[in-house]
């Protein structure tokens, strides 16, 4: 799913115009960022929490070529998926244990 996928189901399972739904979500989108940025992570209770990673500068070498170079420290994020997330993905990823519970294979 992308950006418009996602804005269309928004609108389609809500009340809400596309450009309040894209309003919505660039205001999430910079301000997850701006908390990012002062290295606080985001917590969407049950879903997920994203954090900030600093990647370290480090050795790098072109395949092509086989030259060395070093690629540029940079900052990224990461993303730890909530109880209810992974709750649902594995549920749904087995139907036919709907419950969630452990299977008897006797």
């Amino acid at each position: 799913m992308n950006r418009a996928e996602l804005i269309e189901i928004i609108r389609d399972r809500s009340h809400l115009k596309r450009k309040e739904i894209i309003a919505c979500l660039e205001i999430w989108e910079e301000e997850v960022g701006k908390a990012l940025l002062q290295e606080d992570s985001v917590m969407l209770m049950g879903f997920g929490t994203f954090s900030l990673w600093k990647q370290t500068g480090r050795p790098g070498r072109n395949p092509r070529c086989n030259t060395p170079f070093m690629i540029a420290a940079r900052n990224s994020v990461k993303f730890k998926p909530g109880k209810f997330l992974l709750e649902y993905l594995n549920n749904a990823a087995d139907p036919d244990n709907s419950n969630g519970q452990p299977v008897n294979e006797e």
